[in-house]
């Protein structure tokens, strides 16, 4: 693996000189993970199906779950979507609303993509990334970018070049450290159906960003969790995003989460006694922590600002999860948030995956 940082260049031209191997190793069919502004992705090349392999292969990624292709310009929307079926004018619209940005559109799936890419699927994800090293190097390498995020299947997403290295440094020929990644989850990826528009997987365009530019019901999928068909999208089958801790979850009151975090570890103490030992951690909000005197140790402990606290989860959610792993905690207790409001759902949608469905709303 050859490691390249790019942290902190802004430039196109600068960036496209510095991205020029990795560039040409991608439209060869190499493996290259690029920063996002959502989360790390492992890229090739969408047109050719050995490459787009290899992303399974290296990922251990079920060979049904879809990838999501990542263009530079419109103009590459051409070799990626059929275009004997024109594009809804509310597709051109989000386009023009959110790209570049977190936005996945299911459009017709083009004759010229890897098959691996849209398993089983007439549609594919598509979106264009508000991130000027990842469009940089899509638009060097002049090809369309399949990119999930570049993570062992299962764990949780990367939003640093380190995290990436630790789960995938021997399966990578490139890896484009950019920095933090700025937003923290995955994209939104949105249908449009004949009579809504349906979020299959909640991310950084939130419901009422797409509801103020179309004039349609922006409604979330029922099935999202449904595993026994085919998946439309990425997030809608299989454990995801889970550290080896396990994950609890509560959101309400706080007092109401508060006390059920302490009698949750309060039963814990008592197994104790027959010899299961718990090392919990802490997410939850600075006020809340002050509030109610938790004080566990410092690196199994994050007090995130309580004015931006969704916002802040969505941020570090992945990087906490993967830090308190590195500090053997084995239960992760968060605080969790309103899951019908902006990018509450993303967070609430993670979580829920994370933890197995151990989400409890305490009043």
């Amino acid at each position: 693996m050859q490691r390249l940082t790019v942290e902190g260049i802004r430039q196109e031209a600068q960036l496209r000189e510095m991205l020029r191997e990795p560039a040409q190793s991608l439209r060869r069919g190499g493996l290259v993970a690029f920063p996002t502004e959502t989360v790390y992705g492992l890229g090739a090349n969408a047109l050719v199906e050995e490459a787009v392999r290899r992303i399974f292969e290296a990922k251990e990624r079920p060979r049904d779950n879809p990838l999501i292709v990542h263009i530079a310009q419109d103009e590459q929307l051409r070799d990626v979507i059929d275009e004997s079926q024109p594009l809804h004018e509310d597709a051109v619209r989000l386009m023009r609303a959110f790209w570049p940005g977190p936005l996945t559109l299911l459009l017709p799936a083009g004759a010229r993509l890897a098959p691996s890419v849209h398993p089983g699927q007439p549609l594919v994800g598509v979106r264009m990334p508000d991130h000027p090293v990842a469009r940089a190097l899509i638009a060097e390498a002049g090809v369309p970018v399949a990119a999930p995020s570049a993570n062992r299947s299962g764990r949780p997403s990367p939003t640093t070049a380190d995290d990436v290295e630790a789960d995938l440094g021997g399966q990578v020929d490139w890896l484009i450290d950019g920095g933090p990644c700025p937003i923290g989850v995955e994209s939104t990826v949105l249908l449009l159906e004949p009579d809504c528009a349906r979020i299959l997987r909640p991310g950084g365009v939130t419901q009422e960003m797409i509801a103020s530019v179309i004039d349609r019901p922006v409604l979330y999928a029922a099935d999202a969790f449904d595993v026994s068909s085919a998946p439309l999208a990425p997030g809608m089958k299989y454990r995801h995003y889970a550290p080896n801790a396990s994950v609890h979850v509560w959101w309400g009151a706080p007092e109401a989460i508060d006390e059920a975090m302490r009698a949750f570890l309060l039963e814990a103490v008592q197994d104790d006694e027959v010899g299961e030992v718990m090392v919990p951690a802490l997410i939850a909000p600075d006020d809340f922590v002050r509030r109610f005197g938790w004080a566990l140790s410092d690196e199994r402990q994050a007090a995130l600002p309580a004015d931006a606290y969704a916002e802040e989860l969505a941020r570090h959610l992945y990087r906490l999860l993967r830090a308190f792993d590195r500090a053997g905690a084995t239960d992760v207790l968060v605080h969790g948030v309103d899951p019908t409001h902006g990018v509450g759902a993303a967070v609430m949608n993670r979580l829920y995956k994370a933890s197995a469905g151990r989400v409890r709303w305490v009043g």
